[in-house]
């Protein structure tokens, strides 16, 4: 029954990564994927402040928050697909922006939500 845990947070997080999408990429008259950067920085940060929590945390919270809401709202495949659709239209400077943009906030939004919330919770 723990599979039911993963699509009830699925069912949370891919409309969220939608709606998320579309607010912000509503607000900027641009090619780069500024929503779908959002949703992956976003989910970063959850999935580690979930992580730095571990130790407090149930393995049904980790398949509802970490697997099931945090893998639909973070997007690997978008990511990839916007990242190769900028780069063949010539915009490759949006390309390599987006690249180092979503693993390096992507990385430090999952260190700092990590060390928050061992901080809180240690």
């Amino acid at each position: 029954m723990t599979w039911l845990l993963v699509i009830a947070g699925a069912a949370v997080g891919a409309p969220l990564r939608y709606l998320t999408d579309r607010f912000v990429q509503a607000r900027h008259d641009t090619a780069f994927p500024w929503g779908t950067l959002t949703a992956n920085v976003v989910g970063s940060l959850l999935l580690g402040v979930l992580a730095g929590a571990a130790s407090v945390g149930d393995q049904r919270l980790h398949l509802l928050i970490g697997t099931g809401l945090c893998g639909a709202l973070t997007t690997y495949s978008t990511f990839s697909y916007e990242t190769l659709q900028l780069a063949s239209v010539g915009a490759r400077l949006y390309a390599l922006a987006n690249l180092v943009l979503t693993l390096t906030c992507g990385l430090g939004a999952f260190y700092a939500g990590h060390v928050v919330a061992q901080a809180v919770w240690a």
